[in-house]
């Protein structure tokens, strides 16, 4: 082998090695810098840090909880980063692959909207995280008062166009002390396609710690009239609940082969 060939071939192995290194460190600094320079309100960020922190939520890829109920559980798995989930009980399995919800329905038990329900749940239990999620705009609101006791709080909208139903509006209240959630009230507007000003309202003061982020171990429902908040009126609880920085397969979020598509409704 001649020098000439020694010297282009070294010329070659620095090239790959340096290549090798420019794909190894991009991946990293792109997701920090999703995290860095988004631009939230100081008091969401607060809450945000209250509850373990942005980048900790972010750096999970997979979470999953049990909803116990009297004729059966249903078990809750999505992946944070695409938003592909899949709920599965002993009768039903419903879920979105990315692009279509779909339901196995071969008893015929289920008779609601998975275009609706399948990832539901999720949205109410991943709160305050899912605030932090693009195309939402933040705005001033006045301050809830329950029990002789006032919360700070934000209202949530979203841009045209976002998610299932970006006419439905949020509000999210933080204790004052703590910075930690206390009510999310929230209007439904999926099923008529127009705006709605009748805010329901959910209490957040039960919590849990998972691998360093707390959530919710369980929340209620109060009733309401208006912005006067009354008396519970039910509660949901959330058991077995794991987060995981790995992702679930694919096709564990596909469609099985007997089960059908079903419409999401975008207003």
């Amino acid at each position: 082998m001649n020098k000439l060939t020694i010297l282009l071939l070294f010329i070659g192995l620095t090239a790959c090695k340096q290549n090798l290194k420019t794909e190894k460190n991009e991946t990293p600094v792109q997701q920090e810098l999703l995290v860095d320079e988004a631009v939230y309100p100081d008091a969401l960020t607060k809450v945000f840090d209250a509850h373990g922190g942005l980048k900790q939520w972010k750096s999970q890829r997979t979470i999953s909880f049990v909803l116990p109920k009297p004729n059966q559980s249903e078990t809750h798995t999505i992946d944070l980063w695409s938003r592909k989930d899949r709920i599965d009980t002993e009768q039903f399995s419903m879920g979105f692959d990315g692009e279509q919800a779909w339901l196995l329905n071969e008893s015929g038990n289920y008779e609601g909207d998975a275009g609706f329900y399948h990832n539901l749940m999720f949205y109410f239990y991943a709160m305050p995280f899912v605030l932090a999620d693009e195309g939402i705009l933040y705005s001033a609101t006045e301050d809830l008062e329950y029990d002789g006791k006032k919360y700070p709080g934000l209202q949530i909208a979203y841009e045209s166009g976002v998610g299932a139903s970006s006419k439905d509006e949020y509000f999210i209240y933080y204790d004052p002390e703590s910075h930690q959630m206390a009510w999310l009230g929230y209007t439904v507007t999926y099923r008529s396609g127009e705006s709605s000003d009748n805010v329901k309202w959910i209490h957040y003061d039960n919590w849990q710690e998972v691998n360093g982020l707390v959530l919710p171990k369980s929340i209620t429902w109060h009733k309401y009239e208006g912005r006067t908040i009354m008396e519970p009126a039910s509660t949901v609880n959330f058991e077995e609940v794991m987060l995981s920085e790995d992702a679930k397969p694919s096709a564990f979020y596909e469609k099985p082969e007997n089960g059908e598509y079903v419409p999401i409704k975008m207003n």
